[in-house]
């Protein structure tokens, strides 16, 4: 098992197929034949319409065959380990890609395309939020 970096890491330039978003998703992951299933509860730490990065403390490799579980809704996805980190403690980031997309897999909306530092609309007011007070006591 070892640790490739993420797709297209090299190339700065590269266009990602959709938008990560950092989310905690509680998902089971399944791993192995039916008779020979093994499984853990865990969490997503980025997900997107074409997979996530999770956290694992199962042995997987690059290439294997996973199916994922998000434990609020029962749907299941079919996916494959294309990323697998250095151990860094009990648990390492895995990255999985769903053999289809399946942006509605995760039940959350995704920000649209535009919707990054470089746009046009983020560079706009950098003062911060302005906060209003009230007086909640009325005089009498």
């Amino acid at each position: 098992m070892g640790s490739v970096p993420p797709p297209n890491s090299e190339d700065k330039n590269a266009q990602r197929r959709s938008q990560r978003v950092i989310i905690k998703v509680s998902v089971m992951v399944l791993a192995g034949a039916d008779r020979k299933s093994v499984s853990e509860e865990t969490r997503t730490v980025t997900v997107n319409a074409h997979g996530a990065m999770i956290l694992l403390g199962l042995k997987v490799s690059i290439g294997q065959l996973l199916t994922l579980r998000n434990s609020r809704t029962g749907e299941e996805v079919a996916c494959l380990v294309v990323y697998v980190s250095l151990h860094e403690a009990e648990k390492r980031q895995v990255g999985v890609d769903f053999m289809e997309p399946c942006p509605r897999f995760w039940r959350i909306s995704f920000p649209p395309p535009d919707w990054t530092t470089r746009s046009p609309e983020a560079k706009g007011n950098t003062s911060p939020p302005t906060i209003t007070r009230t007086n909640s006591k009325q005089k009498e």
